[in-house]
């Protein structure tokens, strides 16, 4: 069947007419139920209680079972076979007739799906050095068929991929994001790195104003392009990586007594100590978890060594706005900020790049936006 069961010796296996001793079988079965139903509403009818019922139990069986306040008006050929609190359990010598017969069939069906099930797995099996080939052939056709589906559907452009160390993505986009938004929502964006003077990218701007998408779509398109995909943008030229390394989110790891800036400091030194120049390495904040100096003076030096040392294409996104001084002093470091519209309290998120370093975060406006009570809210403003 389409939705097999988990276990294999329950039945619900084998799809219908794919053996006709089964068919009779699953035939029997369900005809014995009906005849349980069509035995509870005779019983019924001739006892005149109405919430008489047939249920299974797992020992004793099929019973009728009879609430306390209608025991008085069972008839001598039920014998009772368990009392409790609410209800007594009957039991008659047709009643138990049936029960042999509906688990005698399932019993039988459940064997010989397990059987057909069986011999169709050793065929199987006996055909494996023919069939694997084909599975792998198909598969690739699958993932190659789906790729060309949705380069179709998303309007996704064919990358040009060379041996430079250019990133030069024009109106790229996030395909999951965009997938999960209304068509024509999702703003598109220019991402440009070059091996030259435009290497590195300090990013800056409000939190939700979109810098983690950008990190993450400039990811997706470059392993896109080097699995031989299409990619989301309207252009794109992207020069080899020999690997993707990302340093996104927050999270602990307990069980190994390591704190959220531990983890956040490991993943970093793992991207020191192995990006090459021909890395792709995107760092969407580093020195959170510490006191403001501690932190801005790790950013600071992290984003000088993949600068000077390592050499490598980056982007960095932050709420250190010092980091923007990077351009002044490292000709490869570019400033880019997500673009907010701003009218008294009220921020517009633009979700655009532009040109140059933010000189805010829009903290508190984003604290206002996520439910602060307003007196939190005023209290930060003066502080």
């Amino acid at each position: 069947v389409d939705d097999p069961p988990l276990a294999l010796t329950e039945g619900g296996l084998i799809r219908e007419r794919a053996d006709a001793g089964l068919d009779e079988l699953t035939r029997l079965t369900l005809r014995a139920r009906a005849v349980v139903s069509e035995l509870e509403d005779r019983e019924r009818g001739e006892t005149g209680i109405g919430s008489l019922k047939i249920r299974p139990h797992g020992t004793l069986g099929l019973v009728f079972e009879v609430p306390l306040a209608h025991t008085a008006k069972v008839p001598k050929r039920f014998l009772a076979r368990q009392h409790m609190s609410n209800l007594v359990r009957y039991q008659t010598a047709e009643l138990q007739e049936l029960h042999e017969k509906l688990s005698g069939a399932d019993v039988r069906r459940k064997g010989l799906e397990y059987q057909l099930f069986v011999a169709l797995r050793e065929r199987v099996a006996a055909e494996g050095r023919r069939l694997l080939p084909i599975a792998r052939r198909l598969a690739d056709l699958d993932a190659l068929g789906a790729l060309a589906e949705i380069a179709v559907r998303r309007r996704w452009c064919r990358p040009e991929v060379g041996e430079d160390l250019a990133l030069d993505l024009i109106g790229s986009r996030h395909p999951v994001v965009e997938a999960s938004l209304p068509e024509g929502r999702f703003v598109p964006n220019d991402i440009r790195l070059d091996g030259g003077s435009r290497r590195f990218v300090v990013l800056t701007g409000p939190n939700m104003a979109g810098k983690s998408t950008l990190l993450r779509q400039a990811a997706i398109v470059t392993l896109l392009a080097h699995m031989g995909s299409f990619v989301p943008a309207e252009r794109a030229r992207v020069g080899l990586v020999d690997r993707i390394f990302t340093r996104v989110g927050a999270s602990d790891d307990l069980a190994h007594g390591q704190s959220t800036f531990m983890v956040e400091m490991a993943e970093t030194a793992a991207i020191l100590h192995q990006a090459t120049h021909r890395s792709l390495v995107l760092l969407d904040e580093i020195g959170r978890g510490t006191s403001t100096y501690d932190g801005l003076s790790i950013a600071w030096a992290v984003a000088e060594d993949l600068v000077d040392r390592v050499g490598c294409r980056g982007m960095f996104a932050t709420h250190y706005h010092e980091l923007c001084e990077l351009e002044a002093t490292r000709p490869a470091v570019a400033n880019q900020s997500v673009a907010v519209s701003e009218s008294g309290d009220q921020i517009l998120f633009l979700r655009t790049l532009r040109e140059g370093g933010a000189s805010r975060s829009y903290g508190i406006q984003c604290a206002r936006l996520a439910g602060l009570p307003a007196p939190v809210v005023a209290r930060a403003r003066s502080l």
